[in-house]
């Protein structure tokens, strides 16, 4: 990679930070730990959950609506249940929003969330954490096209899609000193001002479930990959104790 393209690379990951860091309540961006569960049920909720609220914008297309079947749905369930975008099981998870029409909308085309959490795992340490964080972080706010901004991601172009199951928040923000005579923001916290259909536990759990999916659908085979690699592990650990016998059992006799 050149010179130019590091130094534009490191600009563009300044840039993105920037606003993030302005809104922590401290020197650094706090994430809260997501739950996440790779359990058949809590995956199904999260795809369910995925296709109402997320695929109307954004797309996976890296994924194929049979790939569903492994987290424990039949053909007939994903056809019946989750396929609002696509005519056959084995097409991809698109979206028939047009990128410039989105970008035209909302400032900015909405991105494939196939490896979203991936992607943010290598800009903020737990892509989970960072879309549990984000997804719960939204509130009210007057001053944005939307209606909507978000103590994670500040001036986000995108609403706040889960609002009738999480209620109408606002934050709370309080000016202080930073010891060398300037002003800075610092979040306080969140007031409920309008209740959802679901109180705090439920929605965070169903937030939990959202994010576990997203996490899912970045790499499916994860959980057979991590199967396979401790069953390899067991094997080469029982042919290296055989091995360690049959070398004791060869040098008994030799003085």
């Amino acid at each position: 990679m050149s010179r130019t393209m590091k130094f534009l690379r490191t600009l563009a990951v300044a840039a993105f930070a920037a606003p993030l860091a302005s809104f922590a309540s401290g020197p650094e961006l706090h994430l809260d730990k997501a739950p996440v569960s790779f359990e058949n049920k809590s995956l199904q909720n999260g795809a369910k959950l995925f296709v109402n609220y997320c695929l109307n914008c954004h797309g996976a297309s890296y994924l194929r609506y049979n790939r569903l079947k492994d987290i424990g749905l039949t053909e007939d369930q994903i056809r019946d249940n989750l396929m609002f975008t696509a005519d056959k099981v084995g097409e991809q998870m698109k979206v028939a929003l047009q990128r410039d029409e989105a970008k035209q909308w909302f400032g900015v085309a909405p991105p494939d969330l196939t490896v979203i959490a991936r992607a943010r795992a290598s800009e903020f340490g737990s892509g989970a954490d960072w879309l549990y964080t984000y997804l719960r972080s939204f509130y009210h706010d007057e001053k944005r096209p939307t209606g909507w901004n978000n103590v994670v991601f500040e001036n986000v172009g995108m609403p706040h899609v889960l609002w009738e199951l999480q209620g109408e928040q606002v934050a709370k923000f309080a000016e202080k000193d930073d010891g060398h005579g300037n002003k800075t923001k610092h979040f306080e916290g969140f007031e409920l001002v309008k209740p959802g259909k679901m109180d705090k536990a439920q929605f965070d759990q169903n937030v939990a479930d959202l994010v576990s999916f997203i996490v899912w659908m970045g790499e499916p085979a994860q959980q057979t990959r991590k199967q396979i690699g401790f069953f390899v592990i067991a094997v080469l650990s029982l042919l290296a104790l055989v091995s360690f016998l049959l070398k004791k059992a060869y040098w008994k006799d030799v003085h």
